[in-house]
């Protein structure tokens, strides 16, 4: 864009100094092309400051001769139009409440043996929010060895009857909450001995079953 007059306004004025404010939509170099200020080019004297708002700059530039300006100092790099900026923060916090939730399991007591062919009554006090177990037999590698059991609590309580393992010994219970694996209680060991009806008894030449039943040898 050409210059326009309506922009230049003087802001100091002296016999032999005058201090000038520029306000344009044209960039910072289109404005210090040679001869875009010819139009007034008799109000413009060498030394005379000039304060250029340009589109891409806010600027104090020394006039020179012709008029032409020289290198002057950049006070802002993209002003269009002035403007006072103010900001503000705001702190928050946030405050959180932990409390500790106790979750156990205890397991009752067991007998050291069983026989073959029963079932193994299991019993546990539960404490904390744990509305189901999962109760299973596990052998001395720890692998399960009888189908896993999901019991309901019921006040405070657990109870289950788990079918009796093969003969074998290193058996235990595990007892552990349904929704966290990661807490459990494990029995102590037993044993798994054969049913009474299995048992075997020499007389003399003869071998009695415990039914009566009698065996050739």
């Amino acid at each position: 864009m050409p210059f326009a007059a309506s922009g230049l306004t003087p802001l100091i004025q002296t016999n032999g100094f005058s201090m000038w404010r520029y306000v344009t939509s044209d960039l910072r170099a289109d404005v210090a092309t040679t001869g875009y200020f010819s139009p007034v080019a008799g109000q413009l004297r060498p030394g005379d400051i000039m304060f250029l708002q340009a589109a891409d700059a806010l600027a104090m530039l020394p006039l020179r001769s012709g008029p032409g300006f020289g290198p002057g100092v950049t006070l802002d790099g993209a002003v269009t139009p002035l403007a006072a900026v103010r900001g503000a923060a705001q702190r928050f916090s946030v405050t959180q409440a932990v409390g500790a939730v106790v979750r156990t399991i205890v397991l009752a007591p067991l007998v050291a043996g069983f026989i073959a062919g029963g079932t193994i009554p299991v019993s546990a006090q539960v404490q904390g929010p744990i509305s189901q177990v999962v109760v299973s037999v596990r052998n001395a590698a720890g692998q399960t060895v009888v189908a896993s059991q999901v019991v309901t609590v019921t006040g405070g309580f657990a109870t289950a009857a788990v079918p009796v393992p093969p003969i074998g010994s290193g058996y235990r219970i595990r007892m552990e909450d349904a929704q966290d694996p990661g807490l459990a209680a494990v029995s102590r060991t037993f044993s798994v001995a054969p049913p009474n009806d299995a048992m075997q008894q020499e007389n003399g030449f003869v071998i009695l079953m415990e039914s009566g039943f009698a065996l050739l040898r």
